[in-house]
C-alpha cells in the first residue's frame, strides 16, 4: 500500500576534500626538479533539487541520511585529485526547507529550484601550490577540509489554487473526484482520506488546482486529530472552499456551526511561510462556501434555509451534490474567475537577483578574545584562522612554520601582543590548542633545512621541561652541575 509522507527528517553530510599532495619532480640527471603535487579534489555538496515528478517525501522516510563522495588526493606531475560527485536529491513542488531551530532556510518552489544544503570540504594544496619567494621548495601540503554536515526538516506544502476544508465526511474526496480527473480513497466513515489528494480542473481557459486537505476537527491547530499534519496544505491556497455537509445527522451540528468551528482553526493556524509569494493570512484569504450533499431532500432544504447566513458575510454560496453532480459547472467556474483574479492581483514575482559584495582587502576578518576555561587564555575566532588551521598538518615543522607566517600576516599575533598575552599562553583557534611563540619571524628568507623542518621553531628562549626537571635535581643534589651551565 502506498504511503503520503509531507515530514521528514534528513541527515545530510557533504564530501570531504581531498589532501594535497607533496611530491618533488625526479627524472634521469635531474634529480631535483622542483615540488610537483597537485592539489587535491574538492568534496561534493548535497543539493535539493525541486522535481515535478516527485510528490512525497517517503524516499526520504526510508532513507534519511544523505552524503555526498569525497574529493581524491592530488597526485605527483601536478596531478590535481578528481572532485567529489554532488548528490542531487529530488523533493517535491513546495518543499519547504527548515534547519534544526526552526528557521526557514528555503523555500523552494517551482521546477528546478535548488539549494544547496550542505556545502563540500575545499581540496588541500599541493606543495607545487605553496611554493613562494621565502619558500622555493615546501616539504609540505595541506589538508583537505571536511564537508558540511547538519540535520534539516523537510516539509512539503501542497502547490494548489483552491483548499477543500471541512469537517471529516463532508464530501470533499468525492468533490475533487467528480471535479477532475483524480481518484482519491472515498469511504463512508471519518478521516477516511489521510493524505491531500490534488486535482486539476479546467474552466474555459482557466485551469487550476484544487487540494483536498484531510477532514479537520476543532483543535486542529493545537494538534488534535491531523490538524497540524495537514494545516500546511493551505498556507499557499489563494481560494479556500468551505465544504459542508447538509445531510449530517451527528447531534449539534449544522452548517453554519461547522463553518464557524472551521474559521476560529484557521485564524488560530500560524503559518511558517507568513510572506509565501505575497499570500495574506489565512483569515483573510478569499472565501467560498459549498453546500454539499443537495441530493437529500432535507439537506436541500437545510442548504435552502443557510444561504442567506452565508451571503450577508460577502462569501459566494453554492449548493451542490457530489453524487448527482447538481450545481458542479457554476462552482467550477466561479472558482475559476476567483483563481484568475487572484492570479492578476498578484503576478509571480520575478527572480531576485544576485549580490555580490566583495570583502575589503583590509578586512582581518578575525576576533581575538580571552578565555578564561581550562583550554586556554585566549581563542581566537574567525573563518580564515580556523580553516588555515584544518588544512594543517602538525606533525610536520614546516607546514606549522608555514600557518604561523600566515597568522602574522593575517594580524593575529599583533592583536594577541596588544591583549597583552605572554609567550607560553595557551591560544585556542578552531579546535587545536598552542603555546604562543611570538619570537617566529614572518614573511623572511626561510633557512634551507631538511624538508619538513623549519629551524625557527627551534628559536626559543623557554626552558625546556627537560632543562627544568635537571635543575630540579640539582637542587635536590641528586645531579651535578653541567660545565657549560657554569
Amino acid at each position: 500500500m502506498s504511503r503520503f509522507v509531507d515530514r521528514v527528517v534528513l541527515h545530510v553530510s557533504a564530501g570531504n576534500g581531498g589532501h594535497g599532495c607533496s611530491s618533488v619532480h625526479r627524472e634521469k640527471f635531474k634529480p631535483l626538479g622542483g615540488p610537483d603535487g597537485g592539489n587535491g579534489g574538492h568534496g561534493g555538496s548535497v543539493v535539493l533539487e525541486v522535481d515535478l515528478g516527485v510528490h512525497t517525501l517517503l524516499d526520504f522516510h526510508f532513507h534519511p541520511h544523505a552524503k555526498a563522495t569525497n574529493g581524491k588526493p592530488g597526485m605527483g606531475s601536478n596531478r590535481e585529485g578528481p572532485r567529489g560527485g554532488d548528490l542531487v536529491l529530488k523533493v517535491p513542488d513546495g518543499t519547504v526547507v527548515l534547519g534544526e531551530d526552526g528557521e526557514v532556510l528555503a523555500d523552494l518552489v517551482g521546477a528546478g529550484t535548488r539549494m544547496v544544503a550542505a556545502r563540500g570540504g575545499r581540496g588541500g594544496l599541493g606543495n607545487a601550490a605553496l611554493v613562494s619567494r621565502a619558500r622555493r621548495a615546501p616539504g609540505f601540503a595541506l589538508l583537505g577540509e571536511e564537508g558540511e554536515s547538519r540535520d534539516l526538516v523537510l516539509e512539503m506544502k501542497s502547490v494548489a489554487d483552491v483548499g477543500l476544508v471541512g469537517f471529516p465526511s463532508a464530501g470533499k474526496s468525492s468533490l475533487v473526484s467528480v471535479l477532475s480527473a483524480a481518484k482519491p480513497k472515498i469511504a463512508d466513515y471519518p478521516f477516511t482520506t489521510l493524505a491531500p489528494n490534488l486535482g486539476v480542473v479546467s474552466a474555459g481557459e482557466t485551469t487550476f488546482t484544487v487540494a483536498d486537505v484531510p477532514g479537520l476537527i476543532p483543535g486542529a491547530s493545537d494538534g488534535r486529530g491531523l490538524g497540524l499534519d495537514f494545516l500546511r496544505h493551505v498556507e499557499r491556497c489563494a481560494v479556500l472552499a468551505h465544504v459542508v455537509d447538509c445531510a449530517t445527522l451527528e447531534p449539534g451540528r449544522d452548517p453554519v456551526s461547522d463553518v464557524d468551528a472551521l474559521e476560529a482553526e484557521l485564524v488560530a493556524y500560524r503559518p511558517a511561510l507568513s510572506e509565501d509569494n505575497g499570500l495574506v493570512g489565512l483569515a483573510d484569504r478569499p472565501r467560498i462556501v459549498v453546500l454539499n450533499k443537495a441530493d437529500v431532500l432535507e439537506a436541500a432544504e437545510l442548504a435552502e434555509f443557510v444561504t442567506e447566513e452565508f451571503t450577508s458575510r460577502g462569501w459566494p454560496v453554492f449548493t451542490v451534490s457530489a453524487v448527482s453532480r447538481d450545481g458542479l459547472k457554476p462552482l467550477t467556474f466561479a472558482l475559476a474567475e476567483m483563481v484568475e483574479t487572484f492570479r492578476r492581483d498578484n503576478p509571480p514575482p520575478e527572480p531576485s537577483r544576485q549580490v555580490l559584495r566583495p570583502v575589503a582587502r583590509d578586512d582581518s576578518g578575525f576576533t581575538v578574545e580571552r578565555d578564561r576555561s581550562e583550554r586556554g587564555d585566549f581563542v581566537v575566532r574567525g573563518a580564515r584562522p580556523e580553516r588555515w588551521v584544518r588544512q594543517t598538518p602538525f606533525d610536520n615543522d614546516e607546514a606549522v612554520g608555514y600557518l604561523a607566517d600566515r597568522l602574522a600576516r593575517l594580524g593575529v599575533e599583533e592583536q594577541l601582543e596588544k591583549l597583552g598575552a605572554q609567550p607560553g599562553d595557551a591560544v585556542t583557534i578552531g579546535e587545536v590548542t598552542f603555546e604562543w611563540e611570538p619570537t617566529l619571524p614572518a614573511g623572511v628568507e626561510v633557512p634551507l633545512t631538511g624538508r619538513g623542518t623549519d629551524a625557527r621553531l627551534e628559536q626559543t628562549e623557554r626552558v625546556s621541561a627537560q632543562e627544568r626537571k635537571h635543575a630540579h635535581r640539582v637542587r635536590r643534589g641528586l645531579e651535578g652541575i653541567d660545565p657549560e651551565e657554569q
